[in-house]
């Protein structure tokens, strides 16, 4: 069985002769059979199976030709260890029905135990290990996107309850984020113990804080996290969400290999921000995808060539799939990458350290 092994490369700023691509969502509503599958089941029951879950997993790889895929999964699955009760809510996301929000709530979130709770992600893994001719990512949502639903009860635009907390109980802020911390820790080191080939930490909302409040609050757990899975030989990936560019700069101590950037930064300047020593992902606005396909073609084309000035980098877009998202105007732009970046590596061996 040949191994496309390009993402890895990519991650490790090794020399690829072709870009690496993978979408954020890249299993998802805009792909019809797996919209069939959801009118079975729920994402959550999805998950409880195996097999469907992989199956799930490795679809985009069959139809997109991307070169890595990433776990079907959620970032509220490892939470049920820890005693929270939730459902994921359609249209609205995860709902958490008794929130986090005194310090006797945190002393009640229980360590995670993935063995006993999350057994059958592991084995997707597992399945998937075997399958996949790609790289398997697997993922967690980080301690403060996660915070903020537990905190909130639902996805929040302003955080209110989540700063309110943050400013006003610090001691009891940096007891969950601890909590958390330690969750995504066992959680990604056991994904990678059953095969997962590079882990990627979501923080999908930590862009609502200040770079202020980011180093005090937040920073110094994603540090001790990254710092805990350093030994560890698979690439990680840090993803800041949104919004996030003015904290870019305070990334310069993490032990990751590699920082996704969103739309609304461009790779010079996302580079220039957190320093040489990441590779970079990213940043195709998603919302692109309801333009022409030649409009699509010249935004991908202007990032790739950015992107391919500097050794380590990853196409990808700024921030998830959205269920209107032509699976089409994906597959010719998976197919558009290929090529293009092939044409540009093979012909400038000065730029083929990417």
């Amino acid at each position: 069985m040949s191994y496309n092994d390009n993402f890895i490369k990519a991650c490790r700023k090794e020399q690829v002769d072709t870009l690496p691509v993978w979408y954020m969502r890249q299993a998802g509503r805009y792909d019809p059979d797996y919209r069939k599958i959801k009118e079975k089941y729920t994402l959550l029951e999805i998950c409880k199976q195996p097999e469907l879950a992989a199956e799930v997993t490795m679809m985009p790889i069959k139809k997109l030709g991307v070169d890595a895929a990433i776990l079907y999964s959620d970032i509220m699955n490892p939470v049920a260890s820890l005693g929270i009760d939730f459902d994921i809510v359609k249209d609205v996301g995860p709902v958490i029905h008794t929130p986090v929000r005194t310090a006797q709530d945190v002393e009640r979130l229980r360590p995670i135990d993935v063995d006993k709770d999350l057994s059958h992600i592991i084995e997707t893994i597992r399945i998937l290990d075997k399958e996949l001719e790609v790289p398997l990512i697997s993922f967690a949502g980080a301690p403060f996107t996660i915070a903020s639903y537990l905190i909130e009860g639902k996805p929040s635009k302003s955080y209110i309850r989540t700063k309110q907390l943050m400013y006003s109980e610090p001691a009891v802020w940096f007891a969950l984020m601890d909590k958390l911390g330690d969750m995504v820790i066992t959680y990604l080191k056991s994904h990678i113990g059953a095969g997962a080939k590079a882990v990627q930490v979501f923080d999908s909302w930590v862009g609502a804080l200040s770079p202020a409040d980011f180093q005090v609050y937040v920073l110094p757990t994603m540090e001790r996290i990254f710092k805990e899975l350093s030994h560890l030989k698979e690439p990680k990936i840090y993803f800041p969400g949104v919004s996030s560019g003015e904290l870019l700069p305070y990334l310069h101590n993490l032990q990751a290999d590699v920082i996704g950037l969103d739309w609304r930064i461009p790779i010079p300047v996302g580079r220039e921000r957190v320093g040489e020593r990441f590779a970079v992902q990213g940043n195709l606005d998603p919302y692109i995808l309801t333009a022409p396909m030649h409009v699509i073609e010249q935004q991908a084309k202007a990032i790739m060539d950015e992107g391919m000035k500097k050794p380590g980098y990853i196409f990808n877009l700024g921030h998830g799939l959205f269920p209107e998202a032509s699976l089409e105007k994906l597959k010719d732009l998976t197919a558009f990458i290929h090529a293009y970046s092939h044409s540009v590596l093979t012909q400038q061996p000065e730029k083929s350290g990417v």
